[in-house]
């Protein structure tokens, strides 16, 4: 499959334009994996079942490819999707000068995704809507598919990319929020690195529980660094570690804790897979080193149990 990350690297000036891109490269990678079946999405078409009337048949698609497709109307392929986005201060990291698309913090890979994952949204003819929090809800749009609102939504990703943020965050608070503001049923995104400073992952996980209220399905992008915030993956000079939300400080060599601390890390990232589990929440592990293709894939996973 063709990774999206290898879109052109430079400055990102246009998002709608990068969105386009990374898709374009997204389906090219479908056409050539064992995700093939999935490319009908594309197309608007889906496979014939047998026993169903034959009245839709698409049979100009039948000549070029010898299989049954049936046309999918408006009213079968409108889908409710709501983005959400952690915008705490440690969705910034990793610290970067300039963002491009093989140089990205957190939130920047979640902003891109967002973007991708609209561009798809808006081939479907599906509504999306966007939430962003830090210690604030920083900003909510309801369900809506009109061009000028996904303009809109695209404009409040493109501030995620150029701005920063020093904020801690209470993101089981604002997850009980936002279920409160969808009440039709939703297909829900939601990227976040999971950093909890000031509660127990049980209140977060009660609140991801709140989003599946009213039948939503729900996904949540565990979005992380690979190479630093799991691998630990450091040289063994004396570093200060300093807690982007909390401010704490740490003197310690990399190589003398990192064993201990993948341990730790790995257990936890166990715990939540196995949670989300309990609470049949889709859980997709991403790391920001390796581009859109399992964001995309999870979308097109759950659209096809949606529709």
């Amino acid at each position: 499959m063709v990774n999206s990350s290898e879109v052109k690297s430079s400055e990102i000036k246009n998002l709608d334009i990068l969105a386009r891109q990374v898709v374009e490269g997204f389906i090219t990678g479908i056409h050539k994996s064992p995700f093939h079946g999935f490319s009908v999405e594309f197309s608007e078409h889906k496979l014939y079942n047998k026993g169903e009337s034959t009245r839709h048949i698409d049979w100009k698609l039948f000549a070029k490819t010898e299989k049954l497709y049936t046309k999918k109307y408006e009213e079968e392929t409108n889908l409710r999707c709501h983005i959400i986005i952690d915008n705490s201060a440690s969705m910034h990291y990793p610290v970067v000068k300039k963002q491009t698309i093989n140089t990205l913090n957190k939130v920047g890979f979640s902003a891109i995704a967002a973007a991708a994952l609209m561009e798809i949204l808006k081939r479907q003819r599906d509504a999306v809507g966007l939430s962003i929090y830090s210690d604030v809800y920083e900003y909510y749009a309801p369900e809506k598919g009109s061009d000028r609102h996904r303009k809109m939504l695209l404009h409040q990703l493109e501030q995620l990319l150029t701005t920063t943020s020093k904020n801690a965050t209470e993101t089981y608070k604002f997850l009980h929020e936002i279920a409160e503001k969808i009440h039709r049923r939703s297909l829900i995104f939601v990227f976040t690195d999971m950093f909890q400073p000031n509660k127990q992952n049980d209140s977060l996980f009660e609140a991801l529980k709140h989003l599946k209220y009213n039948k939503h399905e729900v996904v949540l992008f565990h979005t992380y660094d690979q190479k630093t915030e799991f691998d630990f993956n450091f040289d063994n000079s004396p570093k200060k570690f300093i807690d982007i939300e909390t401010g704490q400080e740490i003197n310690v060599f990399a190589e003398n804790v990192q064993e201990k601390y993948q341990e730790l890390v790995n257990e936890y990232f166990k715990n939540l897979k196995n949670k989300c589990l309990q609470y049949k929440i889709d859980y997709v592990l991403v790391d920001i080193n390796k581009g859109f293709n399992d964001v995309l894939t999870a979308y097109l996973i759950s659209r096809k149990k949606n529709i």
